[in-house]
């Protein structure tokens, strides 16, 4: 049993006196003092949402439905205590519940990351990748259904990065990395291990085995002989063919920009279709009877995001867009039978699901818009039952269901699980769709969420949240998390803006293109507007407006803190850019950020991207600053930080930190880096947005008052004991494991 989760359907004990103040504060919406960080008996007593319950919070990931549609296997993340649990990433557990009754049975629980989920054609059993035991990389794994053991099918030398059974269970093709040479091994065994830089490639490969699933055993795999990295594997229904994604190189840029979709027969490894797919890729999908594939794509190689539905034959072709019309992104796809397709779509801060003919016609929607967000479907074998992911402005992501033959047409989906039950006990602030316009006439959305026990005709101070990509957007469903303010914001007397300004997605290919070639613009520009409706409605205090995004969403609070500092009284920037000549010369996306940001190189307009930089107005700046970002990062490299940083600092004209977070990336995944980052961005708001002119107050201490509950372990750590995360590196900080439940939070932004 994991503690941690202990308190999930009971209220522990009376809270201490500082929690008392600290529920107290949520109700004194005027913040006319800092929050108190004093150590509390347990902060889950408190009505309200504080940083400790976001630490708390699982979620719903992948869903599978059994081919009969009676169960719905799922994949459930559950955080690491903070305090008591080894480092690392949210586990990822196997839980399955019927589509019945919504009894939730949990099949592999533990100290585990389950990834690539499904099940076995004959639905006998549910298959997965871990890495468990004696694995020394991930290996593909079989529990049956009816009761038993998990136990290891097959294991590869570099693991098994994904998988796709043959539909009569006799067979499993595989993914996995090519090994390094023997050679090399031993070179670097010596010692000569210098890294050649985006050289020495080692592509991922597709492999066959036979498997006897009732023996769990795996024959001698085939390997198939293919140019490029392969991914998003699929057996076709007649078993003769796979249809997988090839990219040239296992390169990040090229997974995003370059995959292109093959068809490869079985017996003789030959490519067999060829699809020109052009930009950016997402789902792929067989039709039953193996005449077509479904895609959800890019409509050319400038759109920002895959969310284009696309049939083509499986003979390979040019896909056609079968929703022209559409001004939304699909996010999800499926075949009820081999002439029409259910799709899942986002359309503006909203979600539906539809089905439409594979030849675009009698498009119709199954499951309207509504206050459920959903984000995943899965459709049992015989059409008829659809699974789903969804959250909603009152919690996470959960399992729901919907049974019939017309799926949806007589009723809507019910919801089957519920994993954070205390969810119920806590006061949540109310959260609306906010429609206004930009000041050049054009329309926009954002989710606004209302400080709690708000008094009429009182200012506010507001938090405005940007997201990243800027191919992204909010919707309206559950807005908190560590990074995120939301309902812990709102408990504390701030109101919480999200904005879809020009160039998010969810509004159709065009909208998504509106920024591209102008960076920060109109599209930031978006943000002031947002602000100044938001101060129009006699809800925001002027005077007292943050910031905080990470990724692009980062890029936006730096230009915010320097270029419209007189508009900003803090800010919290996150994994975000401040120099646009080093961003291209750093990241590992640039032909993304050329083809789908910049549409021009920086050699193209060096005045552009000066003008375009937070670093050219740091001499104005007079916005607190606090500055996070994983030490690690691939994507935005961290100097992107330091830089700004650095600048500020030597100006000395406004209070600036910065936060490193060691063996992170792009965005945190570890539950004790990402509590940290918590507590200090709220930390950092209370503090310079409390009323009166706050900023050139000193800055907080830099070391944080963890609190520690006693269901994380006990007594607080003295301060020698606190983890280091305060500007500094720990070189004998282990590596990251694969985030196998796929979670990848804020990690995906494309900046």
């Amino acid at each position: 049993m994991i503690p941690f989760r202990s308190t999930a359907g009971r209220r522990p004990a009376a809270p201490a006196a500082p929690l008392a103040a600290l529920a107290a504060l949520a109700l004194t919406a005027a913040l006319a003092a800092p929050h108190p960080a004093a150590a509390a008996e347990s902060p889950f007593e408190s009505e309200v949402m504080t940083p400790y319950d976001v630490a708390r919070l699982e979620s719903v990931g992948r869903v599978e439905v059994s081919p009969d549609g009676r169960h719905v296997a799922y994949v459930l993340s559950v955080p690491r205590e903070p305090w008591g649990d080894e480092s690392g990433p949210a586990w990822g557990e196997l839980h399955v519940v019927s589509t019945a009754d919504g009894v939730s049975r949990p099949f592999v629980t533990g100290e585990i990351n389950v990834g690539d989920l499904a099940w076995t054609p004959d639905g006998s059993a549910l298959a997965f990748l871990a890495r468990r035991g004696e694995d020394e990389e991930r290996a593909l794994w079989a529990i049956p259904f009816g009761g038993g053991e998990a136990r290891r099918v097959l294991e590869h030398d570099t693991g098994v990065d994904a998988f796709s059974f043959s539909p009569d269970g006799r067979r499993v093709a595989f993914l996995s990395q090519a090994p390094e040479s023997e050679e090399r091994e031993e070179l670097e065994e010596k010692g000569f291990d210098a890294i050649v830089y985006e050289e020495r490639l080692r592509s991922t490969e597709l492999w066959i085995a036979e498997v006897d699933l009732a023996a769990a055993t795996a024959g001698d795999a085939r390997k198939i002989e293919l140019v490029g990295s392969a991914s998003n594997l699929h057996w076709s229904p007649a078993g003769d063919r796979i249809a997988l994604a090839l990219a040239p190189t296992p390169l990040i840029d090229d997974s995003y920009m370059a995959q292109r979709v093959k068809v490869v027969d079985v017996a003789s490894g030959r490519i067999v279709g060829e699809v020109a797919n052009p930009g950016k890729l997402g789902a792929i999908a067989w039709s039953p009877d193996g005449s077509h594939l479904a895609l959800v794509a890019g409509v050319d190689v400038h759109d920002p995001a895959p969310g284009r539905l696309m049939v083509v034959p499986a003979t390979g072709g040019t896909p056609r867009d079968v929703l022209p019309g559409l001004l939304g992104h699909v996010d999800d796809v499926a075949w009820r039978d081999a002439e029409r397709i259910v799709y899942l779509a986002s359309r503006g801060v909203r979600t539906f699901v539809g089905e439409v003919g594979r030849d675009g016609s009698g498009d119709r929607v199954l499951v309207p818009e509504g206050e459920t967000i959903w984000s995943q479907i899965s459709l049992a074998d015989d059409g008829a039952g659809l699974a789903l992911a969804a959250d909603s402005a009152e919690h996470p992501s959960e399992v729901y269901w919907l049974a019939g033959p017309q799926a949806g047409v007589a009723g809507g989906p019910r919801r089957l699980t519920d994993h954070n039950p205390w969810l119920a006990d806590k006061r949540l602030a109310p959260q609306e769709v906010v429609t206004f316009r930009a000041r050049d006439g054009l329309e926009l959305e954002g989710i606004l969420i209302r400080p709690l026990d708000e008094r009429r005709g009182q200012r506010y101070p507001l938090i405005l949240t940007v997201h990243g990509g800027p191919e992204a957007h909010h919707t309206d469903g559950w807005q908190t998390g560590y990074s995120s303010p939301g309902q812990v914001g709102a408990a504390r007397g701030f109101a919480v803006f999200y904005t879809n300004y020009r160039g998010s997605t969810g509004r159709g290919v065009e909208f998504s293109k509106l920024s591209q070639g102008d960076p920060a613009g109109k599209e930031f520009d978006d943000l002031i507007d947002a602000v100044d409706h938001l101060v129009g409605t006699g809800l925001v205090d002027r005077d007292r407006v943050g910031v905080t995004g990470g990724s692009y969403g980062g890029y936006a609070t730096g230009w915010l803190s320097t270029r419209y500092t007189d508009r900003i009284a803090a800010g919290v920037m996150f994994v975000g850019i401040s120099n646009l000549f080093s961003k291209v010369g750093t990241s590992d996306i640039p032909q993304e950020l050329y083809l789908v940001h910049m549409r021009h190189w920086p050699w193209d307009d060096w005045d552009l991207m000066l003008e375009r930089s937070p670093i050219r107005y740091v001499e104005q700046a007079r916005t607190p600053l606090l500055i996070l970002h994983g030490a690690e990062d691939p994507r935005v490299h961290p100097g992107q930080s330091l830089q700004l940083y650095r600048y500020l600092e030597i100006l000395d004209r406004v209070p600036v930190r910065l936060v490193l977070y060691p063996g992170e990336g792009h965005g945190n995944r570890r539950a004790a880096a990402r509590l940290d980052y918590n507590l200090r961005m709220m930390r950092w708001f209370e503090h310079y947005l409390a009323p009166g002119d706050r900023r050139a107050a000193e800055p907080p201490p830099p070391d944080v008052d963890y609190a520690i509950p006693p269901e994380w372990g006990g007594e607080v750590p003295g301060e020698d004991e606190a983890p280091a995360v305060e500007d500094e590196t720990d070189e004998d900080d282990e590596e990251d494991e694969e985030d196998e439940d796929g979670e990848a939070g804020e990690a995906r932004e494309a900046a």
